[in-house]
C-alpha cells in the first residue's frame, strides 16, 4: 500500500516538481518550499503566477507579478534570469541549451544560456509557450491558434491557424505534433508535416465537460493524457496521424467529480490522476487497472510530478493539502 507523507502550506500552491530527489513546492504567494532534511523555504517572485521544471538543468522556472524571472536550484538558491518592471510575467517555459522562455502581454521573450534576449511580439496576448523538442524553435499559444518561431534566425513565424483562444501548447516529444488546450473546453491539435509547403492537419479533440488545464505526455510519447473531465482523457498518438478517428482511454472514472490534473509515470504507461475532491489515483494504460494513491482532501489537485525513478509522486492543491506518495512502501 503506498504511503502518504503530508505537508500542509498556506493558499494555492502552483506547482509540485522533484528536483533530484527533493520534493519542491511553489505557492501563489511566491514561497518556494522543500522537503531536504526538513523542510525549507526560498522566497522568490512577489506573487507567483507560473512555474515549470527544467529537466536539463534540475531546476525550476518561474515568473511572477513583480516581473522577474528565475531559475531555483535543487539546494534553493533563486537566480533572477530576467525583468521587465511593471509587467506580470504569467507564461514561463524551459528548453534546451539553457533558454528560458516568458510572456507578458503580446511580446514573447527568449533568454538565451549566454544572457542573450531575443523578442518575438504577437498580435494577441500570449496565453502559452512551448519549446520544441529538438532544435531552438518554440511554439506560442494565442488568440486563433499558435506561432512557431525558430529563435535563432529573425523571419516570418509559421501560422497554425484556428479560430478560438488557445490557452496552452505543447509538442509531442517526437516533435510530430503540437496540441492546444482552448477556451471552449476542448483540445486543438496539428500534425506538423515536414515536406516543403505542406499544409499542418488539423486534429480536433472534443466533448469535455470543462476545460483542459492539465496535459502530460506518457514516456513514450504515445499517449497525450488530459484533465477536464470525471476521467483522465487519454488520446493515442502512436499512429502516423494521430488520435484522428480514434477514441480516447477513459481511466479513473468516478462520476460527477472532475480531474483537475494529470501526470504520466516517467518509464510505464501508467498516469496519476488527481481530482477536484483531492483523491489521486494511479491508472495503467493496458487493462485501465487502478491504484489509490491519497484519499481526498481539502482542495483539488492543482499540480503533480514523479520523481526520475518513478516511486515517488509529489502533489498539490489550492488549499494548499500538499505531500507525496511512496508507492515503492
Amino acid at each position: 500500500m503506498p504511503t502518504v507523507a503530508p505537508l500542509d502550506l498556506d493558499g494555492h500552491v502552483v506547482a509540485a516538481a522533484f528536483l533530484g530527489d527533493v520534493p519542491f513546492f511553489a505557492t501563489a504567494i511566491g514561497a518556494i518550499h522543500r522537503l531536504d532534511h526538513g523542510h525549507k523555504v526560498t522566497e522568490a517572485n512577489d506573487g507567483l503566477l507560473a512555474c515549470v521544471y527544467d529537466e536539463t538543468s534540475d531546476t525550476l522556472v518561474t515568473g511572477g507579478e513583480d516581473g522577474k524571472v528565475f531559475r531555483v536550484a535543487a539546494d534553493g538558491t533563486a537566480t533572477l534570469l530576467s525583468e521587465v518592471p511593471r509587467k506580470w510575467i504569467s507564461v514561463v517555459a524551459a528548453g534546451p541549451q539553457g533558454a528560458v522562455a516568458f510572456a507578458e502581454g503580446r511580446t514573447t521573450r527568449v533568454r538565451l544560456a549566454d544572457g542573450t534576449l531575443k523578442e518575438f511580439p504577437e498580435q494577441r496576448t500570449v496565453e502559452g509557450i512551448a519549446f520544441a523538442p529538438k532544435g531552438l524553435r518554440i511554439a506560442v499559444a494565442r488568440y486563433n491558434g499558435v506561432s512557431m518561431h525558430w529563435v535563432a534566425t529573425a523571419g516570418q513565424p509559421v501560422d497554425l491557424e484556428w479560430k478560438g483562444a488557445h490557452t496552452a501548447v505543447t509538442f509531442s516529444p517526437d516533435g510530430r505534433f503540437v496540441v492546444t488546450s482552448m477556451q471552449e473546453n476542448a483540445l486543438h491539435g496539428w500534425k506538423l508535416d515536414s515536406k516543403p509547403g505542406a499544409d499542418a492537419r488539423h486534429m480536433r479533440m472534443t466533448g469535455y465537460p470543462a476545460k483542459v488545464k492539465s496535459l502530460s505526455w506518457s514516456a513514450k510519447g504515445k499517449w497525450l493524457a488530459s484533465s477536464g473531465a470525471p476521467a483522465a482523457i487519454v488520446w493515442p498518438f502512436a499512429s502516423k496521424d494521430g488520435p484522428m478517428g480514434k477514441a480516447p482511454l477513459e481511466l479513473g472514472t468516478r462520476g460527477d467529480v472532475m480531474v483537475t490534473s494529470v501526470a504520466c509515470h516517467p518509464a510505464e504507461d501508467v498516469v496519476a490522476i488527481g481530482y477536484s475532491d483531492g483523491m489521486v489515483l494511479a491508472a495503467r494504460f493496458a487493462d485501465s487497472r487502478e491504484v489509490l494513491l491519497r484519499r481526498p482532501g481539502k482542495g483539488a489537485i492543482s499540480s503533480m510530478a514523479w520523481n526520475r525513478n518513478g516511486r515517488q509522486l509529489a502533489f498539490a492543491s489550492d488549499a494548499g493539502d500538499c505531500g507525496v506518495v511512496d508507492i515503492s512502501a
